[in-house]
């Protein structure tokens, strides 16, 4: 019997971890060990470029010497990339939202990992569930990407994460390991330093619903061990594992104090300044 909604978030996480060859992985290390990492997605949005520059203002004033030591990014739209740069400066990396595998040639309406890093951008988004529904990109496909990146030298956050129905089948750490073992082929682990994870519940992602801090970190542990599965510990112990999915001011502290949650993809709440500036400056909660 498929699991209602109110089981979904607050039910028991013992059944995300897929069956792994070799050893079973214990993570060492805990948040403090990996630089948390705070971005934001925004998608398509805004609808004007003076909209975009105000609102990159507004978050860039949010990051301050006050701030976590974090790593903080926003991923958007092609067209406001170089403005965008120009109004946050260094305290904002800019990033592209996606990018086409090819370099050049007869690809009407691509974007190219070579025309992405000319004008500046370091890293950039491959896999995100909208990619993958929306358009139809294969996992095949965004391995592509993400090799293509880290050939030219630049960064990619890998987006993972199940779907409702694969969620109620107990599915999300079987579909996590698939999609990191596809995304992953033929990254050797001296580049691992190259990219970063997200996971992102497609379930949870612009519904408002968000995995419990609980089980966010159950499927993080998950993923982590995948990795050491694919590479070794050490590469899963420096790997920067992402949450995504209706993250809020109200949520991200809870879901930054988890041992293996290293940081934010946030979508609607990077829209607002206020919003995403309070998610920026999160405070980690002491376990009693």
């Amino acid at each position: 019997m498929k699991l209602a909604i109110a089981s979904l978030l607050f039910g028991s996480a013992a059944a995300f971890s897929p069956a792994l060859s070799g050893n079973q992985f214990t993570s060492s290390t805990q948040l403090s060990a990996r630089k948390p990492f705070i971005s934001g997605n925004w998608k398509l949005n805004p609808q004007t470029k003076d909209e975009a520059l105000e609102l990159a203002s507004g978050i860039a004033a949010s990051v301050n010497e006050g701030s976590p030591d974090a790593d903080v990014a926003l991923f958007v739209p092609y067209v406001f990339i170089e403005a965008v740069m120009e109004k946050v400066g260094d305290w904002v990396n800019i990033g592209a939202e996606g990018v086409c595998p090819e370099l050049a040639g007869a690809y009407t309406g691509s974007i190219s990992a070579p025309m992405l890093k000319s004008v500046g951008v370091q890293w950039v988004l491959a896999g995100h569930s909208e990619r993958r529904v929306i358009y139809g990109e294969t996992d095949d496909y965004i391995n592509s990407q993400c090799l293509k990146l880290i050939d030219q030298g630049m960064s990619v956050m890998l987006c993972i994460g199940e779907s409702l129905a694969e969620f109620e089948q107990d599915l999300a750490g079987s579909v996590c390991a698939v999609q990191l073992k596809k995304g992953l082929k033929g990254i050797a682990k001296e580049d691992l330093d190259k990219v970063a994870i997200a996971y992102e519940p497609v379930w949870a992602i612009g519904t408002g619903k968000v995995a419990t801090p609980e089980i966010a970190q159950s499927v993080h542990e998950t993923c982590r061990a995948i990795v050491a599965d694919i590479y070794d510990e050490e590469a899963a112990d420096g790997m920067r594992i992402l949450y995504g999915g209706s993250v809020t001011p109200e949520s991200v502290d809870d879901l930054m104090s988890q041992p293996d949650i290293d940081g934010a993809l946030v979508g609607g709440a990077s829209l607002d300044a206020e919003k995403f500036g309070r998610i920026i400056n999160f405070k980690t909660k002491v376990a009693a």
